[in-house]
């Protein structure tokens, strides 16, 4: 089953110093934390600058750069099951 999600960005929350040189570009480490139920307003998650361990444990939470939602759910098909066919 194929899901497409949409995200929402706010660059100006992004704070430049995290952001990294790699090989073929430049990063930024986040992370994607799904809720159990869309909000009033459809999302199904947020995106949050990722911190570091000692960030962590200081109380330090990377800032919420933007929301995630569904913008297409495609259900697979089931087969039909002919009921007749059964031999009980």
């Amino acid at each position: 089953m194929a899901t497409n999600i949409s995200v929402k960005l706010d660059v100006m929350k992004i704070d430049k110093k995290k952001l990294y040189q790699g090989e073929k570009g430049t990063y930024l480490d986040a992370v994607i934390i799904m809720k159990d139920e869309p909000d009033q307003y459809g999302n199904i998650g947020m995106i949050v600058q990722s911190s570091t361990k000692e960030e962590r444990e200081q109380g330090i939470k990377g800032a919420i750069l933007g929301n995630v939602r569904y913008i297409q759910k495609q259900v697979q098909e089931q087969p039909k099951v002919d009921f007749d066919d059964l031999p009980f």
